[in-house]
């Protein structure tokens, strides 16, 4: 009888390969079967990031997202249409594990932070045995870009997601010592606002691609437009004690 395989759900980091741990480089390298998440008709961030990694040895198994428009989770028609995709997804690894292959799942950041891999994870963990490995987070990879002092002494940090309603996003933020707002995208107007209303525009910044190439990095109250890609996020630095 063939053993199962083990599953690895292995975080990539901000997205400079370098950023990548010992541990994941050499997971990437021995796992036969490489699973990776990306926008139909793209070869998708966390391929590209370990690209000098891969060998022709290697089975790539390609996840293209149903929608790629981070939306509030109220919204049915999104839950359901992801939720059915990340089962169909799950199915397909099940029959790689199942024929006794390592599947290797590709996470920018860290694997269980915010992460497509957790909807996996999930439904595949009570079946195989499973490896997480840690990855440096997005958000370290551009406060580090910004050069930002994030938390200090008891300051408490808050990660928010642009897609809550303006009146959560200003009650969490007046709230907040110290700030991370991710998912910004079609939000980004409705971010900015927030930030002005819970009076902290003269403390944030805006890093896009931070850790990548095309990196960026300008004071919010700098930022004239409402555009933002996916790879950006605002920071609010906290204030707190200090010696």
């Amino acid at each position: 009888m063939t053993a199962t395989g083990r599953l690895y759900g292995v975080g990539l980091g901000p997205g400079d390969p370098e950023l990548l741990t010992l541990k994941a480089a050499r997971i990437i390298r021995d796992t036969p079967v490489i699973a990776f998440f990306a926008k139909r008709g793209r070869r998708g961030h966390a391929r590209t990031i370990v690209d000098c990694f891969l060998t022709p040895e290697h089975y790539l198994l390609a996840m293209y997202y149903p929608v790629t428009t981070e939306v509030h989770f109220e919204d049915a028609e999104y839950v359901t249409q992801l939720s059915q995709f990340y089962s169909d997804q799950a199915a397909l690894i099940a029959v790689q594990l199942e024929a006794g292959r390592d599947v290797a799942i590709l996470s920018e950041g860290d694997p269980l932070f915010y992460g497509s891999f957790m909807h996996l994870y999930e439904r595949l963990r009570g079946r195989f045995e499973v490896t997480v490995v840690p990855g440096v987070t997005g958000m370290a990879g551009c406060w580090s870009a910004a050069g930002l002092s994030m938390t200090w002494g008891d300051d408490i940090l808050s990660v928010v997601p642009g897609t809550l309603g303006a009146a959560a996003l200003v009650q969490k933020l007046r709230a907040s010592d110290a700030a991370v707002i991710m998912k910004l995208g079609k939000n980004f107007a409705k971010v900015r606002q927030a930030i002005i209303e819970a009076g902290l525009l003269e403390r944030a910044v805006y890093v896009e691609r931070g850790a990548m190439p095309g990196e960026h990095v300008v004071r919010l109250q700098d930022k004239h437009d409402d555009v933002a890609p996916y790879f950006s996020m605002i920071l609010i630095p906290g204030q707190g004690r200090r010696p």
